[in-house]
């Protein structure tokens, strides 16, 4: 039988503010990837997150990115030297660390975060940037990378664990990379047609872009975001497509180890 994680992005409520619904994702998922505080999350809600993981048996990882609470992380912020990116994203990975410390849970994989994650997928410095981050303080954790990205040749070239993810909620272009959120068909609304679809990626080990093309790619872990609506039903259904097809859903550390 073939093994897949199944992860999502939670904990990016924020004071008052709920984003998505984490205590039924936890019950889906075997991987989630915990907000930081600078695109979403606050020590409360991601001390409520880690333990909410822990009680669901679900492995956890640092999620960071920009610093960006009002636009959620998806707006492109240039800087002149990726050495504050890299610093900024030492910052975040330390504060999930003592968290989890506190916990009791152990930290097992790295994922960047909305528009810093697809700028990195295609610029080498940026990707570098953010290897070089986690190298320095955690260079145990799993490296969540696009594959064929630039994130990914970062993360081997470092000598890293990689894990390389695909999206069921999201469309491909040619190259391999993210339609950006905006575009015609970007996002895959219907749970059954998500489900469905990332099911068959697995099975046939390649996606398929929006024209069609096939694109060979090993596929480790798969992502439903959390801040989405139907978040909780297309989870659901992605994991129904998968177990009905013979696949196992497992944990990233236990997939790649």
């Amino acid at each position: 039988m073939s093994q897949v994680d199944l992860n999502s992005d939670l904990g990016e409520s924020f004071g008052p503010y709920t984003i998505g619904n984490d205590p039924e994702m936890l019950k889906i998922i075997s991987s989630a990837n915990v907000a930081c505080g600078f695109h979403g999350g606050d020590p409360l809600v991601m001390h409520r997150t880690l333990e909410l993981a822990r009680e669901n048996g679900v492995g956890v990882g640092a999620h960071p990115g920009f610093n960006d609470l009002w636009g959620f992380g998806r707006r492109q912020i240039r800087v002149q030297d990726v050495g504050e990116i890299e610093k900024m994203l030492i910052y975040q990975v330390g504060a999930i660390q003592g968290m989890a410390r506190a916990c009791g849970v152990p930290l097992v994989h790295y994922k960047l975060h909305g528009a810093l994650g697809n700028m990195a997928c295609v610029d080498a410095d940026l990707a570098m940037a953010a290897a070089r981050a986690i190298e320095a303080v955690a260079p145990e954790l799993i490296f969540v990378v696009l594959p064929g990205s630039e994130l990914e040749r970062a993360g081997e070239s470092l000598g890293l664990k990689i894990a390389k993810e695909i999206f069921a909620d999201r469309a491909y272009d040619d190259d391999g990379m993210l339609v950006p959120r905006g575009q015609p068909g970007a996002m895959i609304e219907d749970a059954n047609e998500a489900a469905s679809r990332v099911a068959r990626f697995v099975e046939d080990g390649a996606i398929q872009s929006q024209s069609g093309k096939r694109i060979e790619v090993d596929i480790d872990t798969i992502c439903v975001h959390g801040d989405n609506p139907s978040a909780v039903a297309m989870a659901a259904e992605v994991r129904k497509a998968l177990t009905s097809a013979g696949i196992e859903i497992a944990p990233m550390a236990q997939r790649l180890n």
